[in-house]
């Protein structure tokens, strides 16, 4: 499925010339083609530089928590309406105020509160299904969660649902 030099040494030639060259509907469709896959392959190329870049990311830590009732609200009372929300206030509980569901996990990184502040944008790097998210908005669910990153900065946390 490629269009011969010509046409396309022809194409080029009438677009620098700013004429419009004469493709037929065939030739027309084969160079569309072209430029689609082109724009694939670079796109994958592009992919592929990403995840080369961050290959020194690694897991820096896993835990296993329990989300309860106490972890859907805040240090206020108020209800907790977004999952990175909740899953902070269960490290605030945890480590913080020492409320702690039984058979919480520890963690050494959430134990700094900075690191908690920077659960959202972790969360938003990393990942969650819907189904999980709407799991940890409900309550009364275990989560295992994934920190990733880079000589103990965290980049992005993977968090998915257990029994």
């Amino acid at each position: 499925m490629g269009v011969s030099n010509k046409t396309l040494f022809a194409w080029r030639i009438g677009v620098t010339l700013g004429k419009t060259p004469s493709l037929r509907e065939g030739n027309m469709r084969k160079l569309l083609s072209i430029l689609f896959s082109s724009v694939i392959l670079a796109g994958t190329a592009h992919a592929q530089a990403r995840v080369q870049a961050t290959h020194s990311n690694r897991l820096i830590e896993s835990y296993r928590a329990y989300i309860g009732e106490a972890d859907l609200y805040n240090s206020n009372g108020a209800r907790l309406t977004q999952p990175w929300q909740i899953i902070r206030q269960d490290r605030a509980n945890f480590h913080q105020y020492h409320v702690r569901d039984s058979d919480d996990q520890s963690d050494s990184f959430f134990a700094d509160p900075a690191n908690r502040q920077a659960l959202e944008q972790m969360l938003r790097n990393g990942t969650m299904t819907r189904e999980a998210a709407n799991m940890i908005l409900r309550g009364n669910v275990w989560i295992d969660v994934d920190i990733y990153g880079d000589q103990g900065t965290g980049r992005w946390v993977d968090v998915s649902v257990s029994d």
